[in-house]
C-alpha cells in the first residue's frame, strides 16, 4: 500500500506495511556532483511525486563482500551502489495520524570510509513500532567527505549530517514527529560524529544524543590531516590541489591502497587519535571544530543536550576476527609493547598494570584490552565526566563466544533486529534471551528519545551509575577498572 507525504523538497511516495510507513532514499540535500562535490550541501528540490519505495544509492566506497573476510554487511551495507543522489534519509514512522512523536536520527559507522543507512540492521521499523519517527541518514565518506583538501571547505561529511538534521527538523511534523524532540544517535564513526555534532550543530537543533562506542577526543589535528592528504596525492601521483579532480573510483581505490601502508600520524608530538583504525575523519578546522569536542563539552557546550554514552566491553575482538581471517599471527610481547608505545610514554607501566589487573592472560588478550580502553572506554568516560548536562552511561556486555561483546555487537539489539536480520559475523543467535535483551535496549533507547530517561539513574563523575546490558542487566558504580588510571593526563 502506498503512502504520500509533502516535504520541503517536494512530495514523496512511500509504502505502508503493518502500520509503519516507510520512505526510503529521500534527498535531504542536492546531489554532490559538479561544483557541489566538495562544497557545503545545498537543499534538494524536485517536481512532481518522487518515488521513495526503495533504497537509494550509497556514497562512493569500497567493497564489503571481500572473499575470505568476515561478513559485516548487516552493519555496513552492500558497499557502493552508484548514483548521484546519495545524500538521502530513510524514514520510518507509525502511520496513525498522530503528532508530537520523538524523532530518532541515526548516523551510521564505517571508519568514515564505508557504510550506509540502508544496511539491514538499521531498519528502524521496530523502533518506530515502539512510538518514534526513525530516520537513518547517508553522508559523504572518504575523500569527498573528510579529506582536508586545499581550497575547499573541511569536514564536508559533518556538514552533511548537520544539513540532514536541519531537514529532519523542518520535516518532522510531516511524519508525525516533534521538531523540538530530536535525538541523534550513532555508532563507531557515527558515534564520533555525534560527539562532534554536540558542539558543531547549531544550538537547539538536537535535544538528545546517544554515543555508542565513540567519544569526544578523536579528531585529527590539521597537521595530521595534511599528512593524509599528501599521502593520497602521492599515491595518485597528483598535486594535493588536483585531488578534487580525481573521479570517485580513483579516490576510493587510493584510500584502499593507502590503508595497506598507512602514513604515520604521530606528528608534531601528537598521537594518532584514531589508533590506525581509520585514515580519514573529522579535523579541527576552526569552523565546526575548534578542538577536541570533549574540551568544548567540558566548558559547557551541549549542556542543554541530554546525553547517553557507552561502549562494549570487548570492542577490539572484532578486529581480531579480521586478523585471523587474513592469517595474521596474534601479537606477542614485543608487538604488544610496540603498540602501547604509540599510545603512552611509559608502555611498560601500562602493560604491567593491565597484566596485574588480570585484563588478559596472553599478550594478545592484553593487546585487545588496552586498545579497547584507549579507543573506546577511556573516551567514553571522559565524555560522560565532561558533560555538564543530564548524562546516562551504559556498558554492553553480552557475548557468548570468542567475540564477546565486540565492536558493533550492540547494534542488532538497539534496533531489535535479533530474529529479523541475519547478523553475519556478529553472530547473534535468535533465542529467548537475545530477544528479551533486544526488547530491553529498544525500549530504553526510545524512552530516552521520548522522555529523556532510559530507565536507570543518571551518571555523574561522583556517582558513576552505569547500566550493564547482558543476559541479565545490572547497575554498577564502578564501570571503570583502576588500571585505567594509567591514562590520566594522556591524550
Amino acid at each position: 500500500m502506498n503512502e504520500t507525504r509533502k516535504t520541503t523538497g517536494g512530495v514523496i511516495r512511500g509504502t505502508l506495511t503493518d502500520g509503519i510507513a516507510a520512505f526510503l532514499g529521500v534527498p535531504y540535500a542536492a546531489a554532490p556532483v559538479g561544483e557541489r562535490r566538495f562544497a557545503r550541501p545545498e537543499p534538494a528540490r524536485w517536481d512532481g511525486e518522487r518515488d521513495a519505495t526503495a533504497p537509494g544509492p550509497t556514497a562512493p566506497q569500497g567493497r564489503t563482500d571481500v572473499p575470505g573476510l568476515p561478513d559485516i554487511s548487516p552493519i555496513v551495507g552492500p558497499g557502493w551502489v552508484p548514483g548521484a543522489d546519495y545524500l538521502t534519509a530513510d524514514v520510518r514512522t507509525p502511520d496513525a495520524g498522530g503528532a508530537g512523536l520523538p524523532v530518532m536520527v541515526f548516523v551510521h559507522g564505517g571508519s568514515f570510509t564505508a557504510g550506509t543507512a540502508r544496511a539491514p540492521v538499521y531498519d528502524g521499523t521496530r523502533l518506530a513500532r515502539e512510538g518514534a519517527v526513525v530516520v537513518s541518514v547517508n553522508y559523504r565518506l572518504g575523500v569527498p567527505g573528510f579529506a582536508a583538501l586545499p581550497g575547499v571547505v573541511a569536514n564536508r561529511g559533518l556538514h552533511d549530517q548537520i544539513a540532514a538534521l536541519q531537514w529532519v527538523r523542518d520535516n518532522a511534523a510531516a511524519f508525525g514527529g516533534d521538531p523540538d524532540r530530536i535525538t541523534v544517535f550513532g555508532e563507531s564513526a557515527g558515534a564520533l560524529s555525534v560527539a562532534d555534532l554536540l558542539v558543531a550543530a547549531p544550538r537547539g537543533l538536537v535535544r538528545r544524543a546517544v554515543v555508542q562506542s565513540g567519544g569526544g577526543s578523536q579528531v585529527l589535528a590539521p597537521a595530521q590531516a595534511a599528512v593524509v592528504t599528501q599521502a593520497l596525492a602521492d599515491e595518485l601521483g597528483v598535486d594535493p590541489h588536483a585531488l578534487v579532480d580525481v573521479p570517485d573510483e580513483g579516490l576510493v581505490a587510493a584510500v584502499a591502497r593507502l590503508g595497506e601502508h598507512p602514513p604515520d600520524l604521530a606528528v608534531q608530538g601528537l598521537r594518532d587519535p584514531l589508533m590506525g583504525l581509520a585514515l580519514l575523519g573529522p579535523v579541527i578546522d576552526g569552523d565546526l571544530l575548534d578542538g577536541p569536542p570533549v574540551d568544548a563539552v567540558a566548558a559547557g557546550a551541549a549542556s542543554e543536550v541530554d546525553l547517553l554514552v557507552g561502549h562494549n566491553v570487548d570492542e577490539m575482538a572484532l578486529y581480531r576476527l579480521f586478523d585471523e581471517a587474513l592469517g595474521l599471527a596474534p601479537p606477542g610481547e614485543e608487538a604488544l609493547r610496540a603498540t602501547v608505545a604509540r599510545l603512552h610514554d611509559d608502555p611498560d607501566r601500562v602493560v604491567d598494570t593491565y597484566r596485574a589487573a588480570v585484563r588478559g592472560a596472553t599478550p594478545a588478550a592484553l593487546h585487545e584490552a588496552i586498545r579497547t580502553d584507549w579507543m573506546f572506554g577511556v573516551p567514553t568516560r571522559r565524555l560522560a565526566d565532561a558533560h555538564r548536562g543530564r548524562t546516562w552511561r551504559y556498558l554492553f556486555a553480552w557475548g557468548q563466544d570468542g567475540l564477546g561483546a565486540c565492536h558493533g555487537r550492540e547494534l542488532p539489539f538497539v534496533f531489535d533486529a535479533v530474529g529479523h536480520v541475519d547478523t553475519g559475523a556478529l553472530a547473534v543467535p535468535d533465542t529467548e534471551e537475545t530477544r528479551a535483551l533486544a526488547a530491553r535496549m529498544r525500549t530504553a533507547w526510545v524512552a530516552f528519545a521520548r522522555d529523556g530517561d532510559p530507565g536507570w539513574p543518571e551518571y555523574t563523575a561522583e556517582t558513576p551509575t552505569t547500566r550493564r546490558f547482558a543476559a541479565e542487566d545490572s547497575e554498577t558504580d564502578t564501570p571503570d577498572g583502576p588500571e585505567q588510571e594509567v591514562w590520566d593526563g594522556v591524550r
